[in-house]
């Protein structure tokens, strides 16, 4: 989701970031998934086709560091055929998230049975507009 924000500043996930700016939900925030998503928004594939600011992405990972809830994965998650989805799935069971967005069927699976609500980037939003969150 914080990828395709930046890739679209006008799309839903744009607007869930914005939505989280303005404070109307947490996010569980781990260093692995900061550090993946400064990978991945400094990629030059990503760079070379759409106009990103190196200072927005510091201003993003600097406020998911200060406002995120922030737990730290041991490795200890071994469920999913990914390990960087073990890191995610280990980070949101830390957190205690209640829901994850991702389309990652592998990850939805084993999200699920730790009881987090998956929904897709749209679904997310319609709860949200819903103040069902």
């Amino acid at each position: 989701m914080w990828v395709s924000a930046f890739i679209n500043p006008s799309g839903t996930p744009a607007q869930l970031r914005q939505a989280w700016h303005d404070g109307k939900y947490d996010v569980v925030v781990s260093p692995p998934l900061l550090g993946e998503l400064a990978d991945v928004l400094s990629r030059p594939r990503i760079t070379k086709r759409y106009p990103i600011n190196v200072a927005d992405v510091e201003e993003l990972l600097d406020l998911l560091t200060q406002r995120g809830i922030f737990v730290s994965p041991t490795g200890a998650v071994k469920e999913c055929r990914d390990p960087d989805d073990d890191l995610i799935l280990e980070t949101a069971i830390l957190g205690k998230a209640q829901y994850a967005v991702t389309r990652d069927e592998d990850l939805i699976n084993r999200l699920k049975t730790h009881d987090i609500v998956v929904l897709s980037v749209q679904q997310f939003k319609e709860k949200l507009d819903k103040d069902e969150l």
